[in-house]
């Protein structure tokens, strides 16, 4: 389990993250979002101990980073995909890596394979894609077998047969128990693999919550109506105030439920061939919490 608790830091006066706490829980693939420059890399980087954290805590099973007896057994991140000397291997990268805590020289291979690098283990990390750092990253990740992992943007470079492995990997590993939390700006990503979200905005903490809860809390449910006679249905749903739009026989309706739509309908006499609700997508959920939270906004068109 990871703990945030009250976690601040400033780097240069300015603050990068302010009070935050949140649990990542075991069992549970956790998705950490937030604009660019939210302080998501900065919150990750204070519970692995590369930074330290101006006040507050982050703890991993209960210890800080630093008082871990054998880190790589307690969790396991990938931070960055070219965090390997490019001169090195990836097999004797994961040996190295062994061997310095004190794990079994077998398990190097086992993570090879896990990862799909077995065939390619005596090549130079420095000659890897993206998405060949990506998979070695998380073979590191892996091989203490830890009870707690952190992936930041773990599907950067990988095609798309990559990203469902790691999708399904994130998934698998919080099945076994295991406390995942995954940092990705791929909402679409997020929507299939995340259980719960942790969404920050200026280093201060916007949700913390299920998904299905923070999607159905931030948006408006729309309800699509296909009908022979748009214009009578949607004069019946406006006496509910209903707002509709029309178009093609179809009305996009917000204000009441289906169930109430069917019912109006029934009782005025009107026909209905479709009735589906529809939530907004987790992406809109985000791009409508966090709207005053984005640092560098582009401009909405050429002038």
């Amino acid at each position: 389990m990871i703990v945030v608790e009250n976690m601040s830091k400033r780097f240069a006066g300015a603050k990068a993250v302010s009070d935050l706490s949140f649990v990542v829980r075991p069992g549970v693939v956790t998705g950490f979002l937030g604009p660019n420059g939210a302080g998501k890399t900065t919150t990750m980087r204070v519970i692995m101990g590369l930074e330290a954290p101006t006040s507050g805590r982050a703890t991993i099973g209960g210890f800080a980073y630093r008082d871990l007896p054998v880190p790589l057994k307690a969790v396991g991140a990938l931070l960055d995909a070219r965090a390997a000397h490019p001169g090195r291997d990836a097999r004797s990268h994961l040996a190295a890596l062994a061997a310095s805590n004190r794990l079994a020289k077998s398990r190097v291979d086992e993570v090879l394979g896990l990862v799909g690098l077995e065939t390619v283990a005596h090549r130079r990390a420095g000659t890897f894609s993206l998405g060949m750092g990506q998979r070695l990253g998380i073979a590191a990740a892996l091989l203490g077998d830890p009870a707690v992992l952190l992936f930041d943007e773990p599907t950067n470079g990988l095609d798309p047969e990559g990203i469902l492995w790691i999708r399904n990997l994130m998934r698998d590993l919080a099945a076994e128990g295991r406390a995942v939390l995954v940092s990705s700006h791929l909402m679409s990503e997020m929507a299939l693999t995340a259980d719960h979200l942790v969404v920050i905005g200026r280093g201060r903490l916007i949700a913390d919550e299920p998904l299905e809860a923070f999607v159905a809390r931030t948006s408006t449910e729309t309800v699509l109506v296909r009908t022979p006679e748009p214009n009578r249905l949607a004069a019946v749903l406006a006496g509910l105030g209903a707002y509709t739009t029309t178009g093609d026989g179809m009305l996009e309706v917000v204000g009441v439920e289906a169930s109430v739509i069917g019912d109006a309908a029934l009782a005025a006499g009107a026909a209905i061939h479709e009735l589906t609700p529809v939530r907004a997508s987790l992406e809109e959920a985000f791009m409508e919490l966090t709207r005053d939270c984005v640092e560098y906004a582009a401009a909405t068109a050429l002038r």
